[in-house]
């Protein structure tokens, strides 16, 4: 229950504190952050949940990360689904005490405003394709998959890992918010999706096939390349032994 307790609440500070940043700030009178203000404020997140959970729950927060761990070896299966149930609950929340914040100020319209929802076609930044969508997704999440595995790896530095996988997510959507508005997390995306409903929740299906097959790559591809393979037997050394 500790560890779903702490990936609750990694994943509703992911969500309210990237999303709010999208909602509350990006575009504020003269002082809005734009989108690098946005990018830092979801790799910030993570860097901040990371040291302050990450000791107890591993610091998921994503369901594509958690199948990613899994299929990389280094997180059981039978504790996946229960993962992910926390994670989508908290965004979900996160989502809805974004929208009570949000609606405090006049003239906000959930269909109109939106809560920093992904989409492709017509519901993309930049009206990317679902294609290019879709590529952008798998890729980049891969991409977050390996630099997780290799940045807690026990040959990595100590200590640097949330440092490393903060910035990846800034970088991240640094690169794709305009195709996007920048996924790689199922969860992240359905709060925002089933607040808002139409296009959104249409277009769902790609924020959780994407990130969940990007994770999977990256998971496997980390395992296959850059596991080391358990050391040899010291075959003399047990011949001796059984002497």
């Amino acid at each position: 229950m500790r560890k779903l307790a702490a990936e609750f609440i990694g994943t509703f500070w992911l969500v309210f504190g990237g999303c709010g940043s999208a909602v509350l700030a990006a575009k504020f009178p003269e002082v809005g952050i734009g989108l690098v203000g946005v990018s830092l404020a979801f790799g910030l997140t993570v860097l901040t949940m990371a040291y302050s959970v990450g000791h107890i729950s591993g610091a998921h927060f994503n369901p594509a990360v958690t199948l990613g761990l899994c299929a990389g070896g280094r997180f059981p299966a039978r504790d996946v689904l229960l993962y992910w149930v926390a994670q989508v609950a908290a965004a979900i929340v996160a989502a809805l005490v974004l929208l009570f914040i949000a609606g405090g100020a006049p003239g906000f319209d959930v269909a109109a405003n939106g809560l920093a929802q992904n989409g492709y076609g017509d519901a993309s930044p930049g009206h990317y394709s679902l294609a290019a969508a879709f590529v952008c997704e798998v890729v980049l999440t891969a991409g977050f998959l390996l630099v997780i595995l290799g940045s807690t790896d026990d040959r990595a530095p100590a200590g640097f890992a949330p440092i490393a996988i903060g910035l990846a997510l800034t970088l991240i959507h640094l690169i794709s918010i305009p195709v996007t508005n920048t996924s790689v997390n199922p969860a992240r995306s359905t709060g925002p999706a089933l607040l808002v409903g139409g296009l959104a929740l249409q277009q769902l299906w790609l924020f959780w096939a994407a990130p969940l097959l990007g994770g999977v790559i990256g998971g496997l591809a980390y395992r296959l390349l850059f596991t080391e393979a358990p050391a040899r037997p010291d075959i003399e050394g047990e011949a001796k032994l059984a002497v």
